[in-house]
């Protein structure tokens, strides 16, 4: 008999089910999609060349837990993720770092000078509240209208004067000259790409997935001794009190033969041209090698499948109500991006869904 129902099979659904399997339970995985692996889904275009059908997904972690976890399911390849701004036409590091000053403004400041020319531009806030407040805090008001105003508004829709102060301290500003976008202890690809590593990770005999399966159509059935929900948390409620806010994105790919590098980095952003935010090229990410290269641009948008809680108060205080609901809702856990209403990286899922696991498993 089938113990426990996992609904949705990316990070969180995968990573419960395999424990929950491995401790001797019987699972049955469900998603409405035709794959699994969730938005971190991979898989060869139509050229061969490896993509990431949901925009980019960099792996990068300080958890040992976590890491060993996933290694158990995959070889890694080393990758560290780097990204270049667009501003009036010229690339520039991104986050911001001394080599983006010295560029930006034909400067040749050391670390000491760097630091003494962020103090000198930031606007000092006595109070940090949002995003706006913390990049001009930070970095003061020419910085913040060449790289975050109108890529902020593109992304979220909102003014970065509406958005918590969360969204923006998520992205550093150096004064030496480190133009890794993240600094984690671990930092790598999946050798053979995320879907593998998934496959493997679900690949067990107390596992059954069954794709294609709307959680809303089998809710009722009755025939499972608990759930495990990973969707968004109000369409579990039915919306009782309303939609909770998410942005959507729609993904452009595009192959281009005889291209060997199309880019020089993994990702561009585009913070002031263009409908689109950034193109990321996945050979940078893979390593793979190919005659041609793929690239995918996402372009930000408020309808579609969810993919960001949009962090305001308003939206902060909706959920709370809903998680007040979740948390009376006896026979279900709710854990990962969606059913917490969190903006989560690929690793602390993994690490809420662990948690969650060994709760379950008492």
């Amino acid at each position: 008999m089938v113990t426990t129902l996992v609904t949705g099979a990316g990070f969180a659904g995968s990573t419960i089910a395999r424990e929950l399997a491995d401790a001797g339970h019987k699972v049955q995985v469900i998603d409405r999609r035709s794959h699994i692996g969730g938005n971190a889904h991979d898989e060869l275009d139509d050229h061969g060349v490896l993509v990431h059908c949901y925009g980019p997904h960099i792996f990068h972690t300080n958890s040992e837990r976590v890491w060993d976890f996933l290694s158990r399911f995959t070889d890694w390849r080393p990758y560290e993720h780097r990204v270049l701004g667009v501003v009036e036409g010229q690339l520039y590091p991104f986050p911001i770092n001394r080599d983006t000053l010295n560029q930006l403004y034909n400067l040749d400041l050391d670390e000491a000078g760097a630091a003494v020319f962020f103090e000198q531009v930031r606007e000092p806030r006595a109070v940090v509240r949002t995003s706006e407040d913390v990049v001009l805090n930070s970095v003061g008001r020419d910085l913040y209208e060449k790289f975050f105003l109108n890529y902020t508004r593109k992304q979220w829709g909102m003014e970065p004067s509406e958005l918590k102060a969360g969204v923006a301290a998520r992205i550093p500003v150096r004064t030496n000259t480190d133009d890794r976008y993240f600094t984690d202890r671990f930092q790598a690809m999946p050798l053979h790409g995320y879907t593998k590593m998934f496959e493997r990770m679900l690949d067990h005999p107390n596992i059954t997935v069954e794709l294609g399966v709307d959680f809303a159509d089998v809710r009722h059935q009755e025939k499972w001794e608990h759930i495990v929900y990973t969707g968004p948390v109000d369409a579990y409620f039915d919306y009782c009190y309303g939609r909770l806010p998410y942005r959507s994105l729609r993904f452009e790919h595009e192959h281009l033969a005889d291209t060997d590098q199309f880019q020089p980095v993994g990702t561009v952003n585009y913070p002031n041209d263009h409908a689109y935010t950034r193109i990321t090229e996945f050979k940078h990410l893979t390593g793979q090698q190919h005659t041609g290269t793929s690239i995918v641009r996402e372009y930000p948008q408020a309808d579609g499948d969810p993919y960001y809680p949009v962090p305001s108060d308003a939206s902060e205080a909706l959920y709370k109500r809903y998680a007040a609901l979740a948390d009376a809702e006896k026979g279900v856990t709710f854990v990962g991006r969606l059913a917490q209403y969190r903006y989560y990286n690929m690793d602390q899922v993994v690490a809420a869904a662990l948690t969650a696991a060994k709760r379950l498993l008492g």
